[in-house]
């Protein structure tokens, strides 16, 4: 087994700053621990990219954000513009909900052209797109589908959770984004990653990213606070 180190495992982690009360001064102070760090991006509110790309300017800290948080109901129209608005705002890096419910009803169609037309803004300005699954809604054979539709649409990466939904990331579910789709875009386990451990065991898995918001914790094996 490989042994990590704390520059290693910060490098893979989308540091999330994303809870609903949190203040610009919040945001700025996750900005410096996000430096401090090394992390490999801090991921936001679209409320707050702007901030966020004028506190990280300086750093080689990207900027991620949501999209169509957390339910990932809003129309297609309204995923496309909150990503061209994204973009203007210097964003690196979208995260996208997947329409959960058009995929539970399995309009496939509908959910492939939802991120599609996200994919369709971000990929000529060089922005990866990841979609989030909600995971803890599927099944592992709803997970392979999501998986197999997100690339079909042209998206970078499958994520696992909000953070916010039922569940978090598992290593089974991990296993079957990898056994889907890992030989031809990047996985990230996000959602209830609160340990160095939990951490280390989902990159060894394969996964290539982390979403954590207990980043402190995770690299320094403080208690972490919180839920996500």
């Amino acid at each position: 087994m490989k042994e990590y180190t704390q520059q290693e495992v910060a490098a893979t982690i989308d540091h999330a700053v994303l809870k609903p009360e949190l203040t610009d001064t919040d945001v700025k102070e996750h900005a410096a621990m996000c430096i401090e760090n090394s992390v490999f991006s801090m991921c936001v509110k679209p409320c707050d990219v702007k901030l966020a790309v004028a506190l990280l300017k300086d750093s080689p800290v990207k900027v991620s954000c949501v999209l169509s948080f957390p339910h990932g109901a809003d129309t297609t129209a309204t995923k496309a513009f909150q990503a061209q608005q994204a973009i203007d705002d210097g964003v690196d890096e979208i995260d996208m909900v997947m329409n959960i419910g058009k995929f539970m009803s399995e309009d496939f169609d509908y959910v492939k052209n939802d991120i599609t037309a996200v994919v369709d803004i971000a990929h000529p300005h060089h922005v990866l797109v990841k979609v989030i699954q909600e995971s803890g809604y599927l099944s592992h054979q709803q997970i392979t589908k999501a998986c197999e539709i997100s690339h079909e649409a042209g998206a970078d990466f499958v994520k696992t959770s909000t953070g916010f939904g039922p569940g978090s990331a598992t290593t089974e579910t991990i296993d079957t984004m990898i056994k889907s789709v890992g030989d031809k875009m990047q996985v990230k386990a996000s959602g209830g990653i609160r340990t160095w451990q939990q951490a280390v065991d989902f990159l060894e898995q394969g996964a290539d990213r982390l979403g954590v918001g207990s980043t402190e914790a995770v690299l320094h094996g403080a208690d972490a606070q919180g839920d996500y």
